[in-house]
């Protein structure tokens, strides 16, 4: 075999085993594109659930159970004007309310559940002007507007909330708690039995004695004050 012939073979065997290497390039570049895509996705959706998780207080998700739902609209039967559910979740609060005539807002740490409460509003009708569903952080919130409140907390919250609420909230405002009482506060009603009890408390009541609590608490400190300087 001529010199002429080993160069045309070795190319033509080099040309025949080098298409192989961008196949397998494509191959890693697709595969890398997958799970690339994938993990982001994966933490697109996971991080509105885990990130309250990772706070100080959570406040997680639990859907209310009709009895719930029945027993909040019962003790506000006689009133109107604005509402506000605090973790609002799926919303079936706030749309129950917005069918009762109050103009309902609905604050949620969880878009997923803000963009599902909205699209469940519009289903039911009541997406024009009834409804509004905030993705918020409730302790950056301010409830001043309101003078009706649903919560649905935990135990480990509800001690700063009545603080937040006593600062906040007007005179006439009505907060009903779901599944935890307030610590402190004395409830003017209740309604329902087990984990479907509502606790109902009337925020002129709650106001005076945080007002009176905070005049004790001056006169306390005057005191120690005056017996200090002595």
């Amino acid at each position: 075999m001529s010199p002429g012939e080993l160069m045309l073979n070795s190319g033509q065997g080099a040309e025949s085993v080098n298409p192989e290497k961008p196949s397998r390039s494509r191959l890693g570049l697709i595969v890398t594109g997958v799970v690339g895509g994938s993990l982001v996705a994966l933490y697109a959706v996971a991080t509105p659930f885990v990130a309250p998780a990772l706070r100080k207080v959570c406040l997680p998700f639990v859907p209310a159970t009709t009895a719930q739902v029945e027993n909040v609209l019962k003790v506000l039967r006689a009133r109107s004007g604005t509402l506000v559910d605090i973790g609002s979740g799926d919303g079936r609060i706030v749309i129950a309310a917005a069918k009762r005539g109050f103009q309902a807002s609905g604050f949620e740490l969880n878009p997923w559940l803000v963009w599902y409460s909205r699209y469940n509003a519009w289903r039911e009708g009541v997406h024009h002007r009834s409804t509004s569903f905030h993705i918020s952080d409730l302790w950056k919130a301010n409830f001043a507007e309101y003078s009706n409140v649903v919560i649905f907390g935990v135990p480990q919250m509800m001690d700063q909330l009545e603080l937040k609420l006593a600062n906040e909230l007007s005179d006439t405002a009505k907060v009903v708690a779901c599944r935890f009482p307030f610590p402190t506060w004395i409830p003017e009603r209740t309604e329902g039995e087990g984990i479907d009890t509502v606790w109902v408390y009337d925020a002129s009541m709650f106001k005076s004695n945080l007002h009176h609590g905070s005049t004790e608490t001056h006169k306390q400190k005057t005191q120690i004050n005056k017996t200090s300087s002595s």
